[in-house]
């Protein structure tokens, strides 16, 4: 929650210097005083409602009082507070970052893209690594799949948080998740200001000219007039500026998810899917022009420190050299000896 303070704290703050008003960037939504009561009760049922009627597939009748007896199971005061606390953080921490990439433009310094191009074909040993990546899995089929992998990313963040705090066998778990998550939100943030870029499809665009047309492609281009209209007339501006490069942020949300996955999921199969699905977005930043390799790198950092401090502050220990970890806390269900592991 203090995670979430600071960056609504550093948001506010933004918008008086520039003396604009703070906007919700998801309001087609709805309102924000409805979605998170809203997000929170579809976690209810996300949880309530299947479970309900698989335990009374034999009897429906039994629905009800299945509901009940999982309700007061699982819904105690342990399991409401993580799941209040821990959306709650989330969507103050999400909503700030976004006002706060939006802010971008008229409060961070030069953009450094240049640089970063050049660390990218220096790295690439003099070449440009979204051509070589064109070149060997071309421009067609290869561009529709990592487009689905990309995109993947917008559901799969919300979802991921909601598993964790709902399913979490261990409550620490859910609050380990939920901090390391929020706080790769703020370090994000940080880098954007740290090293203000576009990234190498806003700013070498002809890099990515021949790819076939995506939903990503589509998206690129919404937000680059999204960012056109905040830089020249950001009080009239309906959309809120989303283009930024370094770190990359893709990188880090789903490398946090994979290394909490890695940690607390006992099935490998789902511990491997979700490296392999890491691999495959690293492979899409750089396909599409999202992100230069700095930036990939950066984020894996950021996933990195954020999952390790959020486990120390949520009484995680690391063994064998921080490949794996054990709760240190407990609930009243579930003793800290048990293996705690979804």
């Amino acid at each position: 929650m203090s995670i979430a303070l600071v960056m609504g704290l550093l948001a506010v703050v933004a918008s008086a210097k520039l003396d604009e008003p703070l906007r919700d960037p998801d309001g087609f939504l709805g309102p924000s005083w409805l979605r998170l009561p809203l997000m929170m009760l579809g976690a209810f049922i996300v949880d309530v409602v299947p479970r309900s009627i698989w335990r009374a597939r034999r009897s429906p009748r039994t629905f009800l009082g299945q509901a009940r007896l999982i309700i007061h199971e699982h819904w105690t005061r342990e399991r409401i507070e993580l799941v209040v606390i821990g959306l709650a953080s989330f969507f103050v921490t999400y909503v700030s970052y976004r006002n706060l990439k939006n802010y971008l433009p008229r409060l961070a310094g030069d953009l450094q893209d240049p640089v970063l191009h050049r660390i990218d074909q220096l790295l690439a040993f003099g070449h440009e690594p979204a051509v070589l990546l064109h070149t060997v899995l071309g421009e067609g089929l290869a561009a529709h799949v990592l487009a689905f992998v990309y995109l993947l990313f917008l559901p799969l963040t919300p979802a991921s948080l909601i598993v964790w705090l709902v399913w979490s066998r261990n409550i620490s778990y859910g609050y380990w998740f939920a901090t390391s998550h929020c706080l790769t939100w703020a370090l994000g943030t940080a880098s954007y200001y740290l090293v203000p870029s576009l990234g190498p499809n806003f700013a070498y665009v002809w890099l990515y000219a021949d790819l076939d047309q995506t939903g990503v492609s589509t998206l690129q281009q919404s937000l680059n007039y999204a960012r056109y209209e905040s830089v020249w007339n950001p009080l009239a501006a309906d959309s809120v500026q989303s283009v930024a490069g370094f770190a990359s942020l893709h990188v880090a949300i789903i490398l946090t998810l994979a290394l909490i996955t890695q940690y607390t999921v006992r099935h490998a199969w789902i511990r491997w899917s979700m490296w392999v699905f890491f691999g495959l977005t690293v492979v899409s930043t750089l396909y599409f022009g999202w992100h230069y390799i700095a930036d990939d790198i950066a984020g894996a950092v950021i996933a990195i420190t954020a999952v390790w401090l959020g486990g120390l502050a949520t009484g995680q220990q690391f063994e064998r050299g921080g490949r794996s970890a054990r709760p240190t806390t407990s609930t009243a269900e579930v003793p800290v000896e048990a293996d705690t592991r979804v």
